[in-house]
């Protein structure tokens, strides 16, 4: 007997506006005072559209490791893991990390960086079965705050490229 796998909810978020204060690296960039207004705009949506987030995979960069406590995301303490390769990472390097996400996260977040996001993103997104105009809407352009949400019907260890339905883009504005 098989037993079918529950979806799950993959979250990709990019990380909100940064500031670019002189004689910090990049790494160190801060929010902007914009960003740490759209930044809980986004947790906001977050909040009404996933009551329940299991984990959360953030880079360490500032600007994200902001972003992630401007959205106030109710999520366990143990279950956000900073990741430095999260930190211009490559889509490969990204896909790897939502792989060693323990089974039981049913949904998950990534808040990671540009052009990284959109391409884990699209290239995740199943054409056959995703959203084509959220699909346009990110090739065109992933904005700072920017949430791509797709369904994954497999555990997140087996998740590869095509493997998962992008269902929504939403830019928190």
């Amino acid at each position: 007997m098989s037993h079918a796998s529950p979806p799950r909810t993959l979250i990709l978020l990019r990380h909100a506006k940064s500031d670019y204060p002189p004689g910090v690296d990049d790494h160190g960039r801060p929010l902007a005072a914009r960003g740490r207004r759209e930044a809980g705009i986004a947790g906001r949506w977050l909040h009404a559209e996933f009551p329940v987030i299991d984990a959360v995979l953030c880079s360490t960069a500032v600007r994200t490791r902001q972003t992630l406590s401007r959205a106030d995301l109710a999520v366990p303490v143990a279950a956000v893991r900073y990741v430095e390769r999260l930190y211009g990472a490559t889509p490969g390097a990204v896909i790897a990390e939502i792989n060693a996400v323990p089974e039981t996260a049913a949904t998950l977040v990534v808040i990671g960086h540009e052009p990284a996001i959109s391409q884990v993103a699209l290239g995740l997104a199943d054409p056959a079965t995703s959203d084509r105009d959220a699909a346009d809407r990110i090739a065109t352009k992933f904005p700072t705050s920017g949430i791509a949400v797709l369904t994954v019907p497999c555990p997140w260890s087996r998740l590869e490229l095509g493997g998962a339905t992008l269902t929504r883009f939403h830019v928190p504005r």
